[in-house]
């Protein structure tokens, strides 16, 4: 969406009572703090989540500043979402991702306890600080109340997450037998716990598309992000039911990053089955159907992320639910 068509989204969902508003961190598209700084602004009530950004980028402490500053412009409602980046783009800005489950270990360890509002000193193989804290010059450093929630999508991040994080913020294109093994391996982190949690939240966002007039419209708008996430992001593929063949194919015809001429080419390979089984997209009663899906699948919140006709998709779900 526009930034305009994002605050007038921001302002609407706030207004109709919605869990939480997040911000996508696009690979070279657009920021995701800036954007979260306004919609906080511009909101009374509803929770403000990154989804996501990336533990390479900022460094340990700027992070914890960022959302220690998020926290002040919207008490209690920001959400650190944060992953592990994307190939190939880590490996052209000359960070390639090494060993991510350890290192985010080692991030969100740090990360916790700055917002504990604890002086840290750690020495890992990834990440080294000595001695620092938070400072709010002339007022008392106090509790950050920020929860971290993990972009994860393969089993040994989710495990991770299980362990230490507040909540996972599920990946686009994952169909909802995928919790199935998902939540085996958060379980699994879990019960390794020593803070006494039992549960942490799921999220997950989930492309949806309405058009009551003309549902194959609704399907081709999502069918163009998925080809697009298969082009760019093919590590989802194998999570998502897709044979690796058809990314193959997919990739000979557009490479990183992509045109909407070679998305529009590529998608014709792409099947409505296998779109409607990792999106929302059809008829709003189709929609709200799938949506369900998940929550029965064990999502406590399917995240909307609007395709094709923004306004009408969410209008529409938000009528259908109430």
């Amino acid at each position: 969406m526009t930034l305009p068509e994002t605050w007038e989204v921001a302002e609407y969902t706030d207004q109709q009572g919605f869990d939480s508003f997040w911000v996508a961190e696009g690979r070279m598209a657009r920021d995701g703090i800036v954007p979260a700084a306004i919609v906080a602004s511009r909101t009374k009530q509803i929770r403000i989540g990154t989804g996501v950004v990336n533990n390479k980028s900022r460094n340990v402490a700027l992070m914890g500043v960022t959302f220690k500053t998020l926290d002040e412009v919207a008490p209690g409602r920001a959400i650190l979402g944060i992953g592990a980046w994307w190939e190939p783009l880590a490996t052209k800005l000359g960070s390639p991702i090494r060993k991510p489950v350890a290192s985010m270990r080692e991030y969100i360890t740090i990360l916790k306890e700055l917002f504990d509002n604890k002086t840290v000193t750690f020495d890992g193989e990834f990440y080294h600080v000595d001695g620092i804290r938070f400072d709010s010059m002339y007022r008392e450093n106090t509790e950050v109340p920020v929860p971290i929630y993990v972009g994860a999508v393969g089993p040994r991040m989710l495990e991770l997450s299980g362990e230490i994080a507040d909540g996972v913020h599920m990946d686009f294109l994952l169909p909802p037998s995928y919790l199935v093994g998902a939540k085996e391996a958060i379980d699994a982190g879990i019960a390794k716990r020593t803070d006494g949690k039992t549960e942490i939240d799921l999220t997950q966002i989930i492309a949806c598309s309405v058009n009551d007039t003309d549902p194959q419209e609704a399907i081709d708008a999502c069918k163009a992000f998925l080809t697009l996430y298969l082009m760019q992001q093919p590590h989802i593929a194998a999570h998502s039911g897709v044979e690796p063949e058809l990314v193959e194919r997919i990739q000979e015809i557009a490479g990183w990053p992509a045109t909407k001429e070679d998305i529009k080419r590529a998608m014709q390979l792409v099947p409505n089955e296998l779109v409607q089984n990792v999106t929302a997209c059809g008829s709003t009663g189709t929609v709200v159907e799938k949506l369900l899906e998940y929550r029965e699948a064990g999502v406590r919140v399917p995240v909307i992320s609007t395709h094709g006709d923004h306004h009408q998709t969410l209008v529409n779900i938000t009528e259908a639910l109430q």
